[in-house]
């Protein structure tokens, strides 16, 4: 080897290919669905983007490999050394404490920020009309799972963990619902549904939003579905022993105790079958903050649509069971005079009857959608 040759490999070759090897490539296939199928779960902080990581081939060892790795913007084998201070860099910045989020050709979940909020969405891929749920106080999207598994599988599903619930941080300061009508059309707008409609479904606390957000946003909202839910100030309350035990979120965190209250908090065959209660709650993956919790009843405390209702224009379907102890059913009826296009189906359950019984009333929604 002359000396102009060596000098070449110690420097490594300033096209940024390898002497010992050819450069690492990585392949772009071109059907979405194949890349998402190859990628490894990655956390997404502060974009929408899910971050990919292409298979490719191992560059080389040495000097030339690490020159062509970082000029061509691919993985590179490095040394133990050099994989010990990157972990330890990773644990300075919290990073292992991440849970990667299931990444899949048709289910994403990621967290995203959106007008000062980091909120956690799940979004389950498909065609047509998306269907976006809002859900009760407390609860994180987990809690949907039921429901979700009963709708068309074709159907673009879209749920989200308020602010202080589930895997979103507590809001900063408190909010109203105005504001996070706002947010949830911010969430819509970065998952890629800005010129598209959706239909909204709200479900007890998350009936204010969706009212609140097609109200906001009636260009947005092709159909309103309103579940076990009310219009706030001036609807008919709950019984003060039931409203003592919602101002508080110990349900969420003993689930032994939601199983002991369920018959007198949420009627229906909840009340006659504790362990599918322990059951719902018990798929919370991530548990709610106190912080959280109060803001959600000071949104709620402060707010109505006895003014608004009149002025929603969508279609609307109101269900409502007959044996809800939280939200009772004249509720229903009061929506549905005040609703200009409003469809009530009723039934003899209780207040979560969505989740605990979702055969029986998905197909109720799934008609309505058509």
């Amino acid at each position: 080897m002359n000396q102009n040759a060596r000098q070449q490999r110690a420097n490594g070759p300033s096209d940024g290919t390898s002497v010992d090897g050819p450069p690492a490539t990585v392949s772009a296939p071109k059907d979405t669905a194949q890349v998402l199928a190859r990628c490894e779960p990655a956390t997404v902080l502060n974009d929408i983007s899910t971050t990919v990581r292409s298979p490719v081939r191992a560059a080389p060892s040495g000097r030339g490999a690490g020159v062509a790795g970082r000029r061509r913007g691919v993985a590179v084998d490095v040394g133990p050394r050099a994989r010990r201070r990157r972990d330890l860099h990773r644990r300075s910045r919290g990073a292992s404490s991440i849970t990667p989020p299931p990444v899949t050709p048709m289910h994403t979940q990621r967290v995203i920020p959106a007008l000062g909020q980091q909120v956690r969405v799940d979004v389950r891929h498909g065609t047509g009309v998306p269907l976006v749920i809002c859900n009760g106080i407390g609860a994180s999207l987990e809690v949907l799972d039921p429901l979700v598994e009963q709708l068309n599988p074709d159907t673009p599903v879209v749920r989200f963990d308020v602010p202080g619930t589930g895997g979103s941080p507590n809001s900063p300061l408190p909010y109203g619902f105005p504001y996070l009508a706002a947010v949830l059309g911010r969430l819509l707008t970065k998952l890629g549904f800005a010129g598209r409609q959706v239909d909204i479904l709200g479900l007890s606390w998350g009936g204010a939003l969706a009212q609140q957000f097609t109200f906001q946003n009636p260009r947005r909202c092709r159909r309103l579905i309103l579940v076990s839910t009310g219009m706030g100030i001036g609807m008919v309350p709950a019984k003060p022993t039931v409203l003592a035990k919602m101002a508080t979120p110990r349900r969420f965190v003993d689930h032994e105790y939601a199983a002991s209250v369920a018959a007198e908090l949420y009627g229906g065959n909840a009340g006659t079958n504790a362990p599918e209660v322990k059951a719902l709650f018990a798929r919370q993956s991530l548990s709610g903050s106190r912080v959280g919790y109060v803001h959600q009843l000071l949104a709620g405390s402060v707010w109505t649509s006895a003014v608004l209702l009149p002025l929603i224009r969508q279609r609307t379907l109101i269900i409502a069971g007959t044996n809800d102890p939280i939200i009772p059913v004249a509720n229903a009826h009061i929506m549905a005079r005040l609703l200009p296009h409003a469809t009530l189906h009723l039934h003899d359950g209780g207040h979560i009857d969505l989740v605990t019984n979702a055969g029986t009333l998905t197909p109720v929604i799934e008609t309505f959608r058509q």
